[in-house]
Protein backbone atom coordinates (compact mmCIF):
# COMPACT_ATOMS: atom_id res chain seq x y z
CA UNK A 1 0.00 0.00 0.00
CA UNK A 2 1.01 3.25 -0.70
CA UNK A 3 1.86 5.99 1.31
CA UNK A 4 -1.05 8.42 2.79
CA UNK A 5 -1.37 11.41 0.97
CA UNK A 6 -2.19 14.83 2.74
CA UNK A 7 -5.14 16.78 1.12
CA UNK A 8 -5.95 20.43 2.12
CA UNK A 9 -8.86 22.04 1.61
CA UNK A 10 -6.76 25.33 1.07
CA UNK A 11 -9.00 27.88 0.41
CA UNK A 12 -9.22 30.16 3.60
CA UNK A 13 -6.32 27.38 5.65
CA UNK A 14 -4.67 28.68 8.00
CA UNK A 15 -2.38 25.84 8.61
CA UNK A 16 -0.87 25.41 5.25
CA UNK A 17 2.99 25.62 6.36
CA UNK A 18 2.08 23.75 9.25
CA UNK A 19 0.32 20.62 6.91
CA UNK A 20 3.76 21.16 4.89
CA UNK A 21 6.39 20.61 7.95
CA UNK A 22 4.51 17.40 9.34
CA UNK A 23 4.66 16.47 5.22
CA UNK A 24 8.01 16.91 4.99
CA UNK A 25 9.43 15.39 8.40
CA UNK A 26 7.17 12.37 7.17
CA UNK A 27 7.89 12.27 3.70
CA UNK A 28 4.66 12.47 2.42
CA UNK A 29 2.96 14.58 -0.45
CA UNK A 30 0.53 17.32 0.35
CA UNK A 31 -1.94 18.17 -1.74
CA UNK A 32 -3.05 22.05 -1.94
CA UNK A 33 -6.48 22.35 -3.32
CA UNK A 34 -8.27 25.58 -3.99
CA UNK A 35 -9.78 28.03 -6.44
CA UNK A 36 -7.25 30.04 -6.59
CA UNK A 37 -4.45 32.17 -4.76
CA UNK A 38 -2.24 29.13 -3.53
CA UNK A 39 1.44 29.73 -4.94
CA UNK A 40 3.22 26.26 -7.20
CA UNK A 41 5.99 24.81 -5.68
CA UNK A 42 9.08 23.68 -6.72
CA UNK A 43 8.96 20.85 -4.53
CA UNK A 44 8.26 17.61 -5.76
CA UNK A 45 6.45 16.35 -2.82
CA UNK A 46 3.68 19.83 -2.85
CA UNK A 47 1.07 19.61 -5.41
CA UNK A 48 -1.20 22.67 -6.07
CA UNK A 49 -4.24 21.81 -7.64
CA UNK A 50 -6.44 24.57 -9.27
CA UNK A 51 -10.22 23.78 -9.52
CA UNK A 52 -12.68 25.92 -11.38
CA UNK A 53 -14.50 28.67 -9.64
CA UNK A 54 -18.09 26.95 -7.84
CA UNK A 55 -19.39 25.98 -4.78
CA UNK A 56 -18.06 22.49 -4.41
CA UNK A 57 -15.21 22.32 -6.46
CA UNK A 58 -12.50 21.77 -4.17
CA UNK A 59 -14.51 19.64 -2.33
CA UNK A 60 -15.83 17.43 -5.21
CA UNK A 61 -11.79 16.58 -6.61
CA UNK A 62 -10.78 16.23 -2.92
CA UNK A 63 -13.56 13.24 -2.92
CA UNK A 64 -12.84 11.97 -6.15
CA UNK A 65 -9.01 11.79 -5.41
CA UNK A 66 -8.62 10.51 -1.76
CA UNK A 67 -8.08 7.36 -0.95
CA UNK A 68 -8.50 5.17 1.94
CA UNK A 69 -6.12 6.10 4.57
CA UNK A 70 -5.30 9.59 3.21
CA UNK A 71 -5.55 12.68 5.36
CA UNK A 72 -7.90 15.42 4.69
CA UNK A 73 -7.39 18.70 6.52
CA UNK A 74 -10.62 20.62 6.28
CA UNK A 75 -13.39 22.76 8.16
CA UNK A 76 -16.14 21.98 5.73
CA UNK A 77 -18.38 19.53 7.95
CA UNK A 78 -19.85 18.00 4.66
CA UNK A 79 -16.33 17.86 3.06
CA UNK A 80 -15.10 15.87 6.28
CA UNK A 81 -18.08 13.34 6.02
CA UNK A 82 -17.80 12.28 2.50
CA UNK A 83 -14.00 11.62 3.17
CA UNK A 84 -15.10 9.67 6.66
CA UNK A 85 -17.25 7.80 3.44
CA UNK A 86 -14.13 6.78 1.87
CA UNK A 87 -12.02 5.46 4.68
CA UNK A 88 -9.88 8.82 4.79
CA UNK A 89 -8.64 9.91 7.85
CA UNK A 90 -9.74 14.07 8.36
CA UNK A 91 -8.44 16.95 10.47
CA UNK A 92 -9.83 20.13 11.24
CA UNK A 93 -7.54 23.30 11.01
CA UNK A 94 -7.92 23.31 15.13
CA UNK A 95 -6.59 19.56 15.80
CA UNK A 96 -9.84 18.46 16.23
CA UNK A 97 -10.28 14.77 14.86
CA UNK A 98 -13.22 14.10 12.61
CA UNK A 99 -14.45 10.21 12.88
CA UNK A 100 -17.27 7.97 12.29
CA UNK A 101 -18.48 8.17 15.37
CA UNK A 102 -18.10 12.04 15.93
CA UNK A 103 -19.40 13.06 12.23
CA UNK A 104 -23.13 12.46 12.92
CA UNK A 105 -23.01 15.28 15.78
CA UNK A 106 -20.97 17.70 14.02
CA UNK A 107 -23.30 17.22 10.92
CA UNK A 108 -26.15 17.82 13.29
CA UNK A 109 -24.71 20.83 15.29
CA UNK A 110 -23.93 22.29 11.70
CA UNK A 111 -27.46 22.03 10.66
CA UNK A 112 -29.23 23.60 13.83
CA UNK A 113 -26.41 26.52 13.64
CA UNK A 114 -27.35 27.42 10.21
CA UNK A 115 -30.84 27.19 11.28
CA UNK A 116 -30.28 29.51 14.01
CA UNK A 117 -28.57 31.87 12.37
CA UNK A 118 -31.68 31.61 9.56
CA UNK A 119 -34.05 32.76 12.17
CA UNK A 120 -31.68 35.43 14.12
CA UNK A 121 -32.02 33.28 17.39
CA UNK A 122 -27.90 33.17 16.95
CA UNK A 123 -25.44 35.53 15.75
CA UNK A 124 -22.59 34.18 13.11
CA UNK A 125 -19.32 34.71 13.69
CA UNK A 126 -16.00 32.05 13.02
CA UNK A 127 -14.24 32.38 16.49
CA UNK A 128 -10.28 33.63 15.65
CA UNK A 129 -7.43 31.33 15.31
CA UNK A 130 -5.06 31.32 18.01
CA UNK A 131 -1.58 30.27 18.35
CA UNK A 132 -3.20 27.53 20.63
CA UNK A 133 -5.05 26.41 17.82
CA UNK A 134 -2.22 26.12 15.52
CA UNK A 135 0.20 23.87 18.11
CA UNK A 136 -3.11 21.81 18.85
CA UNK A 137 -3.05 21.16 14.86
CA UNK A 138 0.58 20.47 14.67
CA UNK A 139 0.19 17.80 17.46
CA UNK A 140 -2.65 16.16 16.04
CA UNK A 141 -1.43 16.32 12.49
CA UNK A 142 2.24 14.49 13.31
CA UNK A 143 -0.03 11.46 15.60
CA UNK A 144 -2.29 11.50 12.80
CA UNK A 145 0.08 10.91 9.68
CA UNK A 146 2.14 8.81 11.72
CA UNK A 147 -0.86 6.53 12.21
CA UNK A 148 -1.71 6.89 8.62
CA UNK A 149 1.98 5.70 6.98
CA UNK A 150 2.48 3.14 9.62
CA UNK A 151 -0.96 1.29 8.25
CA UNK A 152 0.73 1.79 4.79
CA UNK A 153 3.10 -0.08 5.59
CA UNK A 154 1.42 -2.97 6.85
Amino acid sequence: MANPKIFVDADACPVKEEAKRVAERLELVVVYVSNGGVRPSRDPMVQVVIVPSGADAADDWIVENATSNDIVLTADIPLASRAIDKGCHVLGFTGKEFTPASIGMALAMRDLRAHLRETGEMQSFNASFRAADRSAFLSALDTLARKAKSRSIQ
